[in-house]
């Protein structure tokens, strides 16, 4: 499983993209995130309301020590930042230590600026370009790649509602739950 950890939430602020952080890791094939900073009841319920009306399984936390998170973690830690190294020249590793195997990994994305703890007790500082960009985008590029695309065929349990791909525009059903 991999588990997302998204850093220094600010409510007000980071509604917007924490939500889109949250609703990337799920639809790319993570199992769970937890935010840390400050706490936002509203921004986690919005995620959970997605994940009711849209299907799971996916966990939403909120956890205030961040650095807990990372201890408590069995398995190893991935720091998205632009200041580490190509991923790519890490991936095929990375496949190869956990992408098919049994051991659950974190990947840890930031909002306010990183402490220089995290680069310290990570196992990996990996970056997806060496510019500034979203961390939203680089949680997607990883995921897609770390599970060489799967993600496509990902289908989500006890949906409320299902999407009909279509040329001609928005196509969505909703799915009968009562069985």
């Amino acid at each position: 499983m991999v588990e997302v950890l998204r850093l220094g939430h600010r409510r007000g602020r980071d509604d917007r993209i924490s939500t889109h952080v949250a609703l990337t890791a799920r639809q790319f094939g993570a199992s769970s995130v937890t935010f840390s900073g400050e706490r936002d009841d509203s921004m986690l319920e919005s995620v959970r309301d997605v994940v009711e009306r849209w299907g799971g399984p996916f966990d939403i936390r909120y956890r205030e020590d961040w650095r807990n998170v990372i201890r408590d973690f069995d398995g190893p830690v991935i720091h998205l930042t632009m200041y580490g190294v190509p991923y790519y020249e890490d991936i095929d590793g990375l496949e190869g230590d956990f992408g098919g195997s049994e051991d659950d990994i974190l990947v840890v994305v930031g909002g306010e600026k990183v402490p220089s703890e995290v680069f310290e007790i990570a196992d990996y500082n990996l970056a997806i370009g060496n510019q500034p960009h979203s961390e939203v985008a680089a949680l997607a590029v990883f995921l897609h790649d770390l599970f060489q695309g799967d993600w496509t065929d990902r289908e989500f349990e006890d949906a409320e509602i299902e999407v009909f791909p279509s040329e001609e525009g928005k196509e969505t059903r909703k799915t009968d739950t009562s069985s």
